[in-house]
């Protein structure tokens, strides 16, 4: 695939990144895509390799051998056509995926993978341009009816495969805007949200209804959750009016540290943090925490631990310290142990290049009183690891200067509520729980009741959640017509 020899011939083209200065000044994305001549030496780095270990890192299972080299000639259409087939929404993964596809790359193995992201981000940017993304109603309705609770990435990618077979769907969403943790968890400056509309805009004209500040639950939302729901609707009235239903709503209870002065003010949740910066910026009222001219701690060295940073960095921080539980990983995987599976390494996100000290093997013992009820500061100490167990360092304990501190140490389960209210079973770690595979696969304990993404494997990637919406969808369609057309 691609050139036959382009992956001697040609390095890797990377994408352009705005200046750290200039991007700080606003919510903008700052990645701009490659050009039409960078996109096609690119996928003609591809190699004929025989056996696409990219599409099988893939949890969509791009067919990327194929769309790499159609866009090596110059076929973009047609190569997004290609990518379309596996992928309702690359505009999201071609962003924000870390791409497990480039990490299962042949050519990766002993020089620079592919950018296999970067074409997608390419073809998909290309599509919207010349006018080649539109909808695709079905060609006749079934006169079924879907509900789908939850407008992440899962429950979109259910709703628009089951209205293109003519079902008609309803998607149900407790936010004022649909996108979920889409639009809510991930900055702007990662993802326009008018990506997000744009898609929406597809998805009604092909039939898909969305209702948001509706709440499908028993009762109310736990504490750390953030819900603009104005109405809540018991799931009995689904189950009463609709022929099957869809849980895809993600999974959002945050991880709590119950350490002494956990009740402080400054001390908060990063969604706490994170989703009222995304409603500023899409003009629904300012955001109530500040990290202006503050000491910022972030305790935990994942993504949204990454997107607190980013977003601390634009409020205009003094300072920003990210620590995390685990030790440092290293700098370069073995890759003759690893490939082609995720490897563990030292991982470095633009917003730590905008400003960022960071820290590993460190335990959170206590937050600090200001005397007035406020954080000012954290005492930790330092880890040793050994065999796969912590163990604090004795007399290594510190202090770190911080008047706002953001919890990003990931999330624990779904909704209970929710759940609770369709009465479906639970595993041990509180997701909603069904198959992927074989007979009844995404079918909960439920008649009629089905649940993909976040909400039954628990917190993922976006990726992960399309795949799970897309074959979830497949088997509503064919247990609501005894057979189903859809991919698997």
């Amino acid at each position: 695939m691609g050139k036959m020899t382009g992956f001697l011939e040609f390095e890797r083209q990377p994408e352009v990144y705005e200046p750290v200065d200039k991007r700080l000044g606003d919510y903008k994305e700052f990645v701009h895509t490659l050009g039409d001549e960078a996109a096609k030496i690119q996928g003609a780095r591809c190699m004929d390799c025989g056996i696409p270990f990219c599409s099988n890192g893939c949890p969509v299972n791009n067919i990327i051998p194929d769309w790499n080299d159609l866009t090596y000639r110059g076929n973009w259409r047609q190569a997004l056509e290609v990518l379309h087939s596996t992928n309702n929404f690359p505009e999201f993964t071609g962003r924000i995926c870390p791409a497990p596809c480039e990490a299962a790359c042949t050519l990766g193995i002993n020089a620079e993978p592919v950018g296999i992201k970067s074409i997608e981000h390419f073809l998909i940017d290309k599509g919207w341009e010349m006018g080649w993304v539109t909808p695709q109603p079905p060609r006749a309705k079934t006169g079924k009816q879907v509900a789908v609770v939850g407008s992440g990435p899962a429950g979109l990618a259910a709703a628009q495969q089951l209205a293109r077979v003519g079902h008609d769907v309803t998607v149900f969403e407790k936010a004022s805007r649909i996108g979920g943790l889409l639009r809510y968890g991930i900055p702007d400056f990662k993802m326009d949200k008018r990506l997000i509309d744009r898609r929406m805009a597809q998805m009604e004209a092909e039939g898909v209804t969305f209702r948001t500040g509706c709440l499908v639950a028993a009762e109310n939302t736990p504490v750390g959750i953030v819900n603009d729901a104005s109405e809540i609707i018991p799931a009995a009235r689904l189950m009463a009016e609709f022929d099957a239903v869809v849980l895809a709503g993600g999974s959002e209870v945050p991880r709590d540290l119950p350490v002494p002065g956990r009740e402080l003010a400054g001390v908060h949740f990063a969604l706490e943090f994170l989703i009222p910066q995304n409603k500023q910026v899409a003009g629904d009222g300012p955001n109530p925490i500040s990290a202006q001219g503050k000491h910022v701690l972030v305790i935990g060295g994942g993504d949204t631990g990454s997107d607190c940073v980013g977003t601390s960095n634009r409020h205009g921080a003094a300072a920003i310290t990210q620590i995390e539980l685990m030790p440092r990983p290293p700098e370069q995987e073995n890759k003759p142990l690893v490939w082609p599976y995720w490897p563990t390494r030292m991982r470095t996100s633009s917003s730590h290049e905008e400003g960022c000290q960071r820290d590993w093997a460190v335990v959170t013992k206590a937050f600090v009183d200001d005397g007035q009820g406020r954080v000012r500061a954290v005492k930790a100490a330092r880890l040793e690891w050994k065999d796969g167990r912590m163990a604090e360092i004795p007399g290594s304990e510190f202090e770190i200067k911080a008047d706002l501190v953001l919890l990003a140490m990931g999330f624990t389960n779904p909704l209970a509520p929710v759940l609770d209210a369709f009465g479906v079973d639970k595993d041990a770690r509180g997701n909603a729980r069904a198959s992927t595979d074989g007979e009844g696969c995404y079918a909960t304990s439920v008649a009629k009741v089905y649940t993909a993404g976040d909400m039954r494997r628990g917190q993922s990637l976006v990726v992960w959640a399309i795949r799970e919406g897309r074959q979830c969808a497949r088997e509503v369609d064919a247990f609501l017509m005894g057979g189903s057309e859809l991919p698997r």
